[in-house]
């Protein structure tokens, strides 16, 4: 088996784990709901539709949602929480996580390679990408905790 297929193997594995896991704490929270304070307000014929709309149509926003960063987690759960009958849920779970393991395998494959690579040829200029990849990282996280706690001083103020 080839580098690809294994690495796709593997984390289609882990994906169909994951997002199913995701999907079950999903339906066990909607069930905890419906028993609890929440559940006056979900059997109003509003929530009921919006329930009714997403067990009908929210495959295919599913299997979409694996070739988003962010996304995919909540996408699952909702499906979960708003009871997606498995007959809907799998299927999209079964091709979305296939499309998702199939990228992350070919594209994390090359990445890898050619940093393999510019390490091999260029130890200087491999470790030098690599260090300008980790400061810009690094830079954008500081970037949002930052402006994450303006926002929140700003609000907080606002609120006074």
């Amino acid at each position: 088996m080839g580098k690809v297929a294994l690495t796709a193997a593997g984390l289609y594995a882990i994906v169909l784990l994951r997002a199913g896991g995701t999907f079950a704490l999903g339906w066990l929270a909607g069930a905890g709901a419906r028993r609890g304070r929440l559940a006056e307000r979900m059997s109003a014929p509003k929530f009921r539709s919006v329930e009714r709309a997403i067990q009908r149509w929210g495959a295919p926003v599913v299997a979409v949602s694996f070739l988003t960063v962010g996304f995919q987690t909540a996408a699952n759960f909702l499906a979960g929480s708003m009871h997606m009958p498995l007959s809907r849920y799998l299927p999209a779970l079964f091709v979305g996580g296939a499309g998702w393991a199939l990228v992350y395998a070919t594209v994390g494959i090359g990445a890898l390679e050619l940093l393999a690579r510019l390490f091999a040829e260029q130890t200087a200029i491999g470790a030098g990408a690599v260090t300008a990849l980790l400061l810009a990282v690094g830079g954008v996280m500081v970037y949002r905790r930052r402006k994450t706690a303006k926002t929140n001083r700003n609000t907080a103020a606002d609120e006074s």
